[in-house]
């Protein structure tokens, strides 16, 4: 009946909290959650082989202090507003991960980062499109992304 339990579950009590707590939302939460849970299982995700459990932790405080130091860079880009010009620009980078959960992993890290964000994936060039805020040196990012996160997840996932 549910496939996913936890993900029922989950929805039911985001659900719940997002509403009033009353009898209607009850059940219109929990028939979401099943039917959520149904939609997950049609898709049949592949589960992820985790290879290097140890590495988590390394990858968890990486991208936690990355999301700090990027949220006090783009403070301060906004911060002293028009004084200092800022360049956005767009970014091709080359990916050697295939596995669709370690994807997702650096789809999110990326674009929770502040300052970046990932557009678009290209699976026959392995490469994804990002775009950054404020882009001085593309090489230095492309370098710093692969050595933080992708070759870390290659690690961990793959």
């Amino acid at each position: 009946m549910m496939p996913y339990p936890l993900l029922s579950l989950s929805l039911l009590l985001m659900w719940l909290l997002l509403n009033d707590l009353t009898l209607g939302h009850l059940i219109l939460g929990a028939v979401v959650g099943i039917f959520a849970g149904w939609a997950m299982a049609s898709l049949r995700p592949e589960k992820p082989r985790i290879k290097k459990w140890h590495l988590l932790p390394k990858l968890f405080w990486r991208v936690f202090t990355d999301i700090i130091r990027s949220n006090i860079a783009v403070a301060l880009l906004i911060l002293r507003g028009k004084r200092r010009t800022r360049t956005a620009g767009f970014i091709s980078l080359p990916l050697q991960i295939e596995h669709p959960t370690a994807l997702a992993l650096l789809a999110v890290i990326l674009t929770s980062t502040p300052g970046s964000a990932w557009l678009a994936y290209d699976s026959r060039r392995r490469t994804v499109l990002i775009h950054v805020l404020d882009l001085t040196d593309e090489d230095a990012w492309v370098k710093n992304t692969k050595d933080r996160y992708e070759n870390l997840l290659l690690e961990i996932i793959e």
